[in-house]
């Protein structure tokens, strides 16, 4: 399984899903499935994601929220919000990914993905998340 494929594939289903909330969740899968090809082991991690962070979205944007003050979601660029969500979806759901991997994986797809200032921004954050939960 190539986890940084199955990751971006994952990025990019968790960004579609904040402008498509009410899409099925089955479609967005598929159509990602079928886009990138993707072997099972790589859609078993994308589903496992993307319904993990639907589920928990409150409380994932609660973490979120929690690290910056005077922030609200809606000033988040939706691609960094997209990015932290999943990175703290894994740092908090998925004990068989160390928190490192999941920060340097979000600073990549930042990296990519972001504008200028995102990969400084998501950085900050996820430091904040690992800092508070190993507290």
């Amino acid at each position: 399984m190539s986890r940084k494929k199955a990751r971006d594939n994952a990025f990019k289903c968790v960004y579609e899903l904040e402008f498509g909330r009410d899409e099925n969740l089955e479609k967005i899968l598929n159509n990602c499935y079928e886009e990138n090809n993707n072997k099972p082991d790589e859609q078993e991690y994308i589903k496992k994601v993307l319904k993990g962070i639907k589920e928990n979205l409150e409380e994932i944007d609660e973490i979120i929220l929690s690290k910056l003050k005077n922030w609200s979601l809606d000033r988040i660029a939706k691609i960094d919000l997209a990015i932290l969500r999943l990175a703290i979806y894994e740092i908090k759901y998925m004990e068989d990914i160390p928190e490192k991997v999941s920060a340097n994986e979000a600073v990549e797809l930042a990296k990519t993905y972001g504008n200028n200032d995102s990969k400084s921004f998501v950085n900050g954050v996820i430091a904040k998340v690992i800092e508070c939960k190993e507290e």
